[in-house]
């Protein structure tokens, strides 16, 4: 094999595993940041329900107040918060999933059912960690196999693709 492929082969893989490393830490930051938009969910809903409280209604009753107004204002506002109780649903029920799950599975949790919001917002805020978790370790050792077999599989395509360039009898080629 010659050595600009081993090389080629080599870097892909190192590139591989240190990209797809990190998936585990995206996975923690993401549940960080979960956690605390799960905090302010819950914080605005607490509040809207109060506010039914103290004016003799149940949460139930709040929405159906909202929707049946005649200003377009308070039904939007009955449909935002309707909307923030939906995704506060949803985001429950991702924690517990992440929850649920070994630390090296809980990037296919999220994967799975991204909050845009929350990726968006961990992606910009991300930093990329050394992994020394057994996750990163094993995500890492995933990476570096699956780049070097794309690489090799893709040079050995490409090679047979293109055809090897005959070498003229009696000359020994370099590199093979």
């Amino acid at each position: 094999m010659p050595w600009p492929f081993r090389l080629s082969v080599t870097v892909v893989a190192a590139l591989g595993g240190i990209s797809v490393s990190q998936f585990p830490e995206f996975a923690q930051q993401y549940r960080q940041r979960l956690g605390g938009g799960l905090d302010e969910l819950r914080q605005v809903i607490a509040d809207f329900d109060a506010d039914a409280a103290r004016n003799g209604l149940s949460r139930q009753e709040a929405m159906l107040t909202y929707g049946e107004s005649a200003e377009r204002f308070f039904r939007d506002r009955g449909m935002s918060v309707q909307s923030a109780i939906n995704r506060l649903q949803r985001l429950e029920e991702q924690r517990e999933n992440l929850k649920s799950v070994p630390p090296f599975a809980r990037p296919f949790v999220v994967l799975r059912s991204p909050d845009r919001r929350i990726v968006s917002r961990a992606w910009g805020d991300f930093e990329p960690a050394v992994p020394v978790t057994f996750s990163g370790l094993a995500w890492g050792a995933l990476g570096l196999i699956a780049g070097g077999g794309l690489a090799f599989l893709l040079g050995r395509l490409s090679r047979r693709m293109l055809g090897r360039r005959k070498a003229p009898a009696g000359v020994e080629r370099r590199g093979d």
